[in-house]
């Protein structure tokens, strides 16, 4: 054996074992790689799944957002390149426009109608169909049925029932040797666009159906047992315990109210003539920005008129917040739970 094979054959004893078994395979004995840490791949994952989002929020809502802060600064009209910088002036037109000034009145009048009449008729409903009643899943199931109605063809559909001329509303009248009403002009379009809006309850009847479901049995039969009658039951008991859904409800219906695009739905009469204007009791802040869009090309002012709804709403649902504290109960406080979390023990 020469010294180069004799060389050779006690380099490859001396090799680790690992080595010398990659080696005799034909694997590469090069660097390892270095394993991947948890918190690296679930960082990975987080981006991962939440990065479409971000980026849909990003171009989707925070620049739409933006752009319509800047344009409510300019006096932009959708078709002029480069706007004219105004300031504050389009903010100062929208408290000293006398007709923003009445459409955000009526709007309000709105919102304190509906609102009340809306939770009220969701409550009663969710009462109605708790009770141990024969097929009251098909009574649920028929109660909900306007809430997911394509808000479209929910107000397509009452155009034709309050119709002046074909109208179920008015045939009813006329069966009764009464005078049809035109339904959809002033003064009645305010009342067709409020049982519009309460018609839709079934979702607030869902909300607290499940509230009411929530409500311990043995408060109820214990109180029941102490004399309460049924209606001092359910507002000493039952009310305070569903005031959590109850100011969701609030809230929510606030938002929905104040943003209501359903009077275009029912005062709108399409013609080859073009649109005919909304009724004055109908004609709410929404429809007054549409206008400014689409009818004036004031972009710049309707962009100011968002913005100034947007505070109008950041502020009622403050205020209802605040308000919230006093008259909304809840078994177990929110603070509690966040500092005193419970472990796999059972123990606080």
């Amino acid at each position: 054996m020469s010294s180069t094979e004799q060389l050779t054959e006690h380099a490859s004893k001396n090799r680790p074992a690992h080595t010398r078994r990659a080696h005799r395979s034909g694997r590469s004995t090069g660097p390892r790689r270095k394993p991947v840490s948890l918190t690296t791949r679930r960082r990975a994952a987080f981006y991962v799944f939440t990065g479409p989002w971000v980026l849909g929020f990003l171009g989707l809502t925070a620049f739409p957002l933006g752009y319509a802060l800047w344009l409510s600064f300019t006096n932009s009209d959708g078709i002029s390149p480069n706007p004219q910088f105004v300031g504050l002036d389009n903010y100062k037109e929208v408290f000293t426009d006398q007709g923003t000034l009445d459409a955000l009145a009526r709007t309000g009048l709105f919102t304190l109608l509906v609102v009340p009449l809306t939770i009220a008729a969701g409550l009663l409903l969710a009462v109605l169909v708790n009770q141990p009643l024969r097929g009251r899943g098909m009574y649920r199931t028929l109660l909900y049925l306007p809430a997911v109605m394509p808000p479209v063809g929910a107000g397509l559909t009452f155009k034709l029932i309050f119709d002046r001329d074909s109208g179920s509303a008015n045939g009813l009248l006329d069966l009764l040797g009464l005078n049809g009403v035109s339904w959809l002009t002033d003064p009645y379009a305010r009342w067709v666009l409020i049982v519009l809006t309460t018609w839709g309850a079934g979702n607030l009847m869902i909300i607290t159906l499940a509230g009411l479901q929530d409500v311990p049995k043995e408060v109820l039969e214990a109180a029941r047992v102490d004399g309460a009658s049924r209606w001092q039951s359910f507002t000493r008991i039952t009310i305070p315990l569903l005031s959590p859904v109850l100011f969701f409800q609030v809230v929510t219906g606030i938002i929905a109210a104040l943003q209501s695009f359903a009077p275009l739905f029912i005062s709108l009469n399409v013609s080859p003539q073009g649109m005919a204007s909304v009724p004055q009791d109908n004609h709410l802040f929404t429809i007054k920005i549409l206008t400014e869009y689409f009818a004036n090309s004031r972009y710049g002012y309707a962009s100011a008129l968002l913005w100034v709804l947007f505070a109008i709403i950041l502020l009622l649902t403050v205020i209802v917040f605040k308000v919230s504290r006093t008259v909304v109960f809840y078994s177990v406080e929110p603070e509690q739970a966040q500092k005193k979390p419970r472990t796999l023990g059972g123990k606080r």
